[in-house]
């Protein structure tokens, strides 16, 4: 970052993140960059008009356009860490809480996971055409493997499994997942694979493994825009009114682990966090019928009805 502009600096960031293959990382900054332009009215932002009063007029801003907290806040922090860096330069003053009430955390109201009755029709019932078999086998797939992410399952590689064991590094985190395939999965993996072009280098059918690079970037959001699409159309099929995407296999095998009394340690490795509290973002409350016969459960261990007098 050679000008003291934040525009220069968060450029030079992507630019960086670009070369080290981090497109996806390159993409966020570039969507906040793009969005504190607007709110600016400016290619130009010096670090100097940078101040807490204008991070809050730009949240308002944010909130009255309809972001998401949690838009809000990844846009606050790719800003922050772009003027961290040019204050580690001595290119931006130190202003000491300069994020002070601004968000930054993660919102976790909002819980993506399915009842245990549309998971069961969206892996079997009813029968669907040949294309959407896919997108079930796919799915049925990523929930028996722990949950996992579309972006490690789209790479996965035929070395990946071996003596029915899967293994792989997640590609967010890098934490390494080990975990048998289940009884009965063998078949639907069978089946998906056979999809697969046989000089493709991935074990199943949405990378074509030739793109390298940004255009490898490029083809996995295509791959996974389609997929969360032909989701869409296996939910109108099986009746499963619930938004889907591909992030609600996972949130809904957290939870339904979290029904039958799995330790959050244990969903947590399953599931390749290093946190805990990423964990707990994932966990959607128990169900009604859960708390209640807790709640009742616990009444009756210490409440013994007094009989009449006689």
């Amino acid at each position: 970052m050679k000008e003291k502009n934040f525009v220069a600096g968060t450029l030079a960031y992507m630019s960086k993140s670009r070369a080290c293959g981090r497109h996806s990382t390159a993409k966020s900054y570039q969507d906040a960059l793009n969005s504190f332009k607007r709110f600016r009215g400016s290619d130009e932002i010096p670090y100097t008009s940078i101040d807490n009063a204008t991070l809050r007029l730009y949240q308002s801003w944010l909130q009255g356009n309809g972001c998401t907290p949690n838009t809000v806040s990844t846009y606050m922090r790719r800003i922050r860490h772009i003027y961290n860096l040019a204050v580690e330069a001595g290119e931006a003053p130190y202003i000491p809480l300069l994020f002070k009430g601004i968000f930054t955390g993660v919102e976790s109201k909002r819980k993506r996971a399915l009842p245990a009755g549309s998971l069961r029709s969206l892996m079997g019932a009813p029968e669907v055409g040949p294309k959407m078999r896919r997108t079930r086998l796919a799915f049925s797939l990523m929930f028996s493997f722990s949950g996992m992410a579309f972006a490690d399952f789209a790479h996965l590689k035929r070395e990946n499994i071996k003596d029915g064991v899967l293994s792989y590094h997640r590609r967010k985190s890098g934490s390494f997942i080990q975990v048998e395939i289940p009884a009965g999965v063998r078949l639907l993996l069978d089946e998906l694979a056979a999809c697969t072009d046989k000089e493709s280098p991935y074990l199943f059918p949405f990378l074509s493994g030739k793109k390298t690079d940004e255009a490898a970037y490029k083809e996995y959001n295509a791959a996974l825009f389609r997929f969360n699409r032909d989701l869409r159309r296996l939910a109108k099929a099986c009746g499963v009114t619930c938004p889907l995407t591909s992030y609600t296999i996972r949130h809904s095998f957290a939870s339904l682990l979290k029904e039958q009394d799995v330790p959050v340690e244990v969903i947590s490795e399953l599931l390749g966090h290093k946190s805990i509290n990423t964990t707990q973002i994932y966990l959607k409350n128990f169900s009604l019928e859960r708390l209640s016969a807790v709640n009742q459960a616990c009444f009756e261990s210490v409440y013994k009805p007094v009989s009449g007098a006689g």
